[in-house]
């Protein structure tokens, strides 16, 4: 993963692609959001960013660094910005920042960054060429 995140007091890099709520449904024993829930929310995200790229279908080949920094709360707006950071051939390396919004939306944090691979796929799910 870059250095290149941005700290909090900086705010997000990259395009918020994605906001939504975190519901009790979600929650883990300890009372905080699962951290699988948050990954999935960064999935979608960095998938929306991804396929407008490559035009077409793509597929999530690896999730290369992962680091959880805050627990997500019942009732946080979760904000999801995606950056693409690279892109080869037939695949796309995104950085994805995941932020919430606490109480009433009064107070920013940063909960989660990782680092994600795509790859663009064909209908017959072969790795394809991203074009320019």
């Amino acid at each position: 993963m870059n250095s290149d995140f941005k700290g909090d007091t900086l705010g997000p890099k990259g395009e918020l692609t994605l906001r939504t709520l975190a519901m009790p449904r979600d929650v883990n024993t300890n009372g905080d959001i699962f951290g699988g829930w948050v990954l999935s929310q960064m999935d979608m995200a960095a998938g929306i960013v991804a396929a407008a790229r490559a035009h077409g279908r793509v597929a999530t080949v690896a999730i290369d660094a992962m680091k959880f920094i805050r627990p997500v709360k019942v009732g946080d707006v979760l904000c999801i910005y995606v950056h693409l950071a690279r892109v080869g051939r037939t695949s796309m390396g995104l950085e994805i920042e995941a932020w919430v919004l606490r109480n009433r939306q009064e107070t920013r944090e940063k909960v989660t960054e990782a680092l994600f691979t795509f790859v663009a796929i064909d209908e017959a799910g072969k790795p394809r060429v991203v074009g320019p």
